[in-house]
Order: structure tokens, then C-alpha cells, then sequence
């Protein structure tokens, strides 16, 4: 597929030259929408979430609080009751308080680009280091939701190809607040099923 034309359109559209996440994000977008995706026995170092592991992602992220005049309002973290305040798919930090409100476009278009973010670290974790789609997706979920990848036990006995070993370490991370929250618990079973490729 000739990505230019897209690519010229969408530039002519935003009325200015595309940024490197725009064009990132882009990418991610057409990848998702034609569903080219990696094969799931496939052993390489993979650098993008599939269409697979997006879909993961928004079964537990949700896309909650829309109003009836169709925004999205933000919402408490469920572990503390406050912040960090998220909206959309799980969207965090600056500029994201109480009072935020997005349109359904905004939540996509921040999840693409958070992903596109999500996925280098997990790939810059995994340097070198053979890795399925299935296990990069489940990777980038958990890391999605907890920002651990870089210190996370699980990352460093993959990286030590001991992959039961990092399979049993998904479940580890059910907590928030101090308190084992049971959609964490589902949560970590499921990327540990995709981890595994079942």
C-alpha cells in the first residue's frame, strides 16, 4: 500500500507538516485498520502492538464515563479513589484532572499515540532479545497499566529467556492501593494467556 497518499492528505487536513508522533501514530492507525499483524510463532523483536493486543487493552481500559451529550469525563483511579485521574482508554497525567473532558476522537487518538510511547519502551526493555507478537502485546499491556516494564521481575527473566518464569510473575502485579483488586486479577491472566499464545 502507497502510505504517501494518506500520509499528504491527512498533512493537508491538519494544515501543517506532521509531527514524528503524528506520523508514528498514523502508521499504528493504518496497521490496526488493514490488520497486519505478525503471526503469532513468529520469534523476532517486534517494535509495534497488533491489532490483537490493542483489542486487549480496551476490554480492560474501557472507554467509561460518557456522558449523554456523548463526551467522556475523566474519572478516580479505582485503587485510591483519586488520583491519578484517567479518561478515555486509560489516559493519565498532564492535563488529565477532574474537570477534563474529551470527545470520543481525542480518547482514540491518545491511545495511539500513548501506544506508539508504550511499545518503544517495551521494545528498548527487550533489546535484542527473541520475542513473539503474543508476548510483546502482553508486555505492553501490563506495561500500559503499570509503568513497570523497566523494573519489573517479569521483564528481566524474559530477558533471561526463562519464559515460565516470567509467565508466573504476571499474576504478582494485582494490586492497587495496597489492596488486590479483582479486574487486575482478570487482567493479569489474560495478558498471561496471550504471553503464552493461548
Amino acid at each position: 500500500m502507497d502510505r504517501k497518499v494518506i500520509f499528504d492528505s491527512v498533512r493537508t487536513m491538519l494544515g501543517r507538516r506532521m509531527v514524528s508522533s503524528d506520523v508514528a501514530s498514523l502508521d499504528l492507525a493504518i496497521d490496526v485498520a488493514c490488520g497486519s499483524e505478525t503471526k503469532e510463532d513468529d520469534i523476532f523483536q517486534p517494535t509495534r502492538i497488533s491489532a490483537r493486543g490493542i483489542a486487549l487493552i480496551k476490554e480492560f481500559e474501557g472507554c467509561a464515563r460518557k456522558r449523554l451529550d456523548g463526551l467522556i469525563e475523566a474519572y478516580p483511579d479505582p485503587g485510591t479513589g483519586s488520583a491519578p485521574w484517567t479518561i478515555g482508554w486509560g489516559a493519565t497525567g498532564k492535563g488529565v484532572t477532574p474537570d477534563t473532558v474529551w470527545t470520543q476522537q481525542q480518547c482514540d487518538a491518545r491511545l495511539l499515540s500513548d501506544l506508539h510511547r508504550y511499545a518503544a519502551d517495551v521494545s528498548d526493555a527487550l533489546a535484542g532479545v527473541p520475542t513473539t507478537q503474543a508476548q510483546f502485546d502482553a508486555m505492553v499491556c501490563f506495561h500500559y497499566n503499570t509503568g513497570a516494564i523497566r523494573r519489573a521481575t517479569l521483564t528481566r527473566l524474559h530477558c533471561a529467556s526463562d519464559y515460565r518464569g516470567s509467565l508466573a510473575e504476571f499474576a504478582r502485579w494485582n494490586r492497587a492501593g495496597g489492596r488486590i483488586m479483582k479486574g487486575l486479577v482478570r487482567r493479569r491472566a489474560a495478558e498471561a494467556r496471550m504471553y503464552a499464545g493461548t
